[in-house]
């Protein structure tokens, strides 16, 4: 029986490709998106719900359902990027992000975690960045709630083992998406104590998202995920020297890392 499948924000980047893939693999895979009649070339279908608005989550959950009977990989990968001087980001921004990054997929595995409950199986792939694992400058918002949703995936995964459910991170490095245009750029501001090296860092991120790995990279690796028996706690799909930091980010002094990072981004 083929497994029905939901992928938080399926229309475009990363969960459009893992969409395809699985699709194309067999899988009875349900997107969602925002607004789904703006979205037109999607050849799976997608359905309305943003999940920072818990009832339309639960809407969509109970129209999946509905229509299949079951419920048995969720991805949680509707996400949005952040930038900026902490200093200078407005406080409704560092929350509208941790309403998308953390608490939207929270209530996203609270909605589905009952009917796994009842077919006493199910898996939940979190997906979460690499940059969850450091503290990146001028990058901090975006660090910390990927990071959050990392250990809250550790927990959660323990509480719900025994009902036969499994709950599993994948942290992508930078891939060739437009994540870069949907995200919050703080502006750079003339005069600021931080627009020289603030200026710097953005034109150097856009860079690395612009010659980032093809998607379907994390497509193929979220298929093998879906095949595994007993899927790993964290998984790292990325370059050489993204996954690699934070191998060292365990082994090295504290300050060392530091030191590493702002000599990478010339600060």
């Amino acid at each position: 029986m083929s497994k029905v499948v939901l992928i938080t924000g399926g229309s475009s980047g990363i969960g459009k490709s893992i969409g395809e893939f699985l699709h194309q693999k067999g899988f009875i895979v349900y997107g969602t998106s925002r607004n789904p009649e703006k979205v037109l070339n999607s050849i799976f279908p997608l359905v309305a719900l943003d999940v920072r608005d818990v009832e339309s989550i639960h809407l969509a959950v109970a129209q999946i359902i509905q229509s299949t009977g079951r419920l048995d990989v969720v991805i949680n990968n509707a996400g949005v990027g952040i930038t900026g001087p902490l200093e200078e980001i407005p406080m409704e921004e560092i929350k509208n992000n941790f309403d998308t990054n953390f608490f939207g997929p929270i209530a996203v595995m609270k909605a589905v975690l009952p009917q796994m409950r009842q077919q006493k199986s199910g898996l939940i792939v979190n997906i979460t960045s690499i940059a969850g694992y450091m503290g990146l400058p001028y990058r901090s918002v975006y660090s910390a709630s990927k990071g959050a949703l990392e250990l809250i995936t550790e927990a959660l995964r323990m509480e719900v083992k025994s009902f036969g459910i499994q709950i599993t991170n994948v942290a992508p490095g930078d891939f060739a998406t437009n994540i870069a245009a949907g995200r919050f750029h703080a502006p750079i501001i003339q005069g600021s104590d931080y627009e020289r090296a603030y200026g710097s860092i953005l034109k150097t991120m856009d860079e690395h998202v612009d010659s980032g790995s093809n998607p379907n990279e994390m497509a193929e690796a979220v298929f093998q995920i879906i095949q595994e028996k007993n899927p790993r706690i964290h998984y790292k799909v990325g370059a050489f020297m993204q996954k690699i930091s934070i191998v060292l980010k365990r082994i090295l002094p504290d300050t060392v890392y530091e030191k590493m990072l702002m000599n990478h981004y010339k600060l």
